[in-house]
């Protein structure tokens, strides 16, 4: 079943991912405390996702262990496709959402995590940006359901 492995927001751009159990979202704005909310916020800026199965994939390629979080999006899942639900609906919690676009590495990503290959190796596999459709809140362990 997939669900919320890690959750994680920082209230500036550039500080630490903190990690949270809870996080509440707000339609058309974000995530309550992090630093991508705003009023008419940009759909690409209110949600990130990236799989857990990604990142451990890399961590053992490399002989890595770079935390989960640090690979600063907003949740880590457990056991779903993520590239499977660009244009899809899907719910976490009591928050619906809509899978809107990859979401690509950066170089900032690659000089923080301080590695020179997060570009290439995550191409593909980097997560996915949603949407928020409804409001709600979103805990950690909770189901993720594509409806």
């Amino acid at each position: 079943m997939s669900n919320v492995f890690k959750i994680g927001i920082a209230e500036n751009k550039g500080q630490e991912i903190k990690e949270v159990e809870i996080i509440e979202l707000i339609a058309g704005k974000g995530i309550k405390g992090d630093r991508f909310f705003h009023e008419n916020n940009d759909s690409r800026a209110q949600l990130t996702l990236i799989e857990s199965e990604n990142i451990d994939n890399y961590n053992k390629k490399f002989n890595l262990n770079i935390p989960y979080l640090s690979f600063r999006r907003n949740i880590i899942t457990k056991k779903i496709r993520l590239n499977n639900l660009i244009n899809k609906k899907l719910k976490i919690g009591n928050v619906v959402l809509l899978g809107i676009d990859l979401c690509r590495p950066c170089k900032h990503l690659e000089g923080m995590l301080g590695q020179n290959n997060i570009i290439k190796e995550f191409l593909r596999s980097g997560g996915l940006r949603c949407q928020i459709l409804e409001s709600g809140s979103i805990n950690l362990n909770e189901k993720i359901n594509s409806i």
